[in-house]
């Protein structure tokens, strides 16, 4: 198989359906050698199941492509570590890593358990952290070595990272930790050959249902906006040698719409150059509120 990939060594956690999934298949289809791990639980992190990595290897191998699954829990240092290795002993290398792997737990803020909070930061922040920082050690290991990678991550985050999302308070603070991983492990990887950007998707899945049922019915013989498959060749344009000097951006993807997110910039400022009484202080804020922008609503308020 040939495209912009041939020859790369991708990763791909939460491979076994949904985005991941989508992601695996673009991947493949664009010549990479693809390791799909999947645990294979249920939408809040339940149970457990190798089918749907294996599922997905079988449909990467019966289109010609190259693939192995790897169901070990990229949430823990043994799980994330033996990702990387699946990868060098499967492959002989590795070349992209599509942190994608997550769940919900979802509950109004007062009724937010600490098990569920936990259990979130862990699989969406944790288990972007640390198939990260194992990849990202073999990858100084091979700049040591006098062969610098070319090599790629990307990060899923979420509008709930970008905005907030009622009822997903620990959903939203783990996506905004993605990005601000993002931004620092792209600056600190960059000497080592690797670029590493964030995507907050919008897409049709498991997660995803409840929440847009209304608005995500495809309809026969039209453009399906809210198919996962939308999304992929963006995650697979930046996974490719392609994407060279784009790092620390976060992408918005959803049907036909690509944005460049500009996150948090200096607006309005004033400097009295001494202290400011409480007073001051509130009539300054104030004033510099009305020259700003608005900010935009979380999501779900009303």
């Amino acid at each position: 198989m040939t495209g912009i990939c041939t020859g790369r060594v991708a990763v791909v956690t939460g491979a076994g359906r949904g985005l991941g999934r989508a992601h695996a298949l673009a991947l493949a289809a664009e010549g990479a050698a693809v390791v799909v791990n999947d645990l294979g639980v249920a939408a809040d992190g339940a149970g457990g199941s190798a089918g749907p990595a294996r599922q997905v290897v079988e449909e990467i191998r019966a289109h010609g492509g190259r693939a192995v699954a790897h169901t070990g829990d990229i949430t823990t240092d043994d799980g994330a570590r033996s990702l990387v290795t699946t990868a060098l002993d499967t492959f002989g290398r590795l070349d992209a890593l599509v942190n994608n792997a997550g769940f919900l737990r979802d509950r109004m803020l007062v009724n937010l358990a600490e098990d569920d909070w936990d259990a979130v930061m862990r699989v969406h922040l944790k288990g972007h952290f640390l198939p990260l920082r194992h990849a990202a050690a073999h990858w100084r290991a091979e700049t040591k070595a006098g062969r610098t990678p070319d090599a790629r991550v990307v990060n899923t985050s979420s509008g709930a990272g970008l905005l907030g999302s009622v009822g997903q308070a620990n959903y939203s603070a783990a996506k905004a930790g993605v990005l601000g991983l993002t931004l620092v492990a792209a600056a600190e990887l960059a000497r080592y050959g690797v670029q590493v950007n964030a995507l907050a998707p919008a897409a049709r899945t498991r997660m995803t249902e409840r929440t847009f049922a209304s608005t995500m019915a495809p309809v026969e013989g039209a453009f399906d906006a809210m198919a996962p498959e939308n999304v992929s060749p963006l995650v697979v344009w930046l996974a490719a040698a392609d994407s060279a000097g784009v790092t620390g951006r976060v992408f918005e993807a959803e049907g036909g719409r690509i944005t460049v997110m500009e996150g948090w910039r200096p607006g309005p400022t004033l400097d009295k150059g001494a202290r400011w009484s409480p007073t001051e202080a509130g009539e300054a804020a104030r004033g510099l509120l009305a020259a700003a922008e608005p900010a935009r609503p979380v999501y779900g308020a009303s």
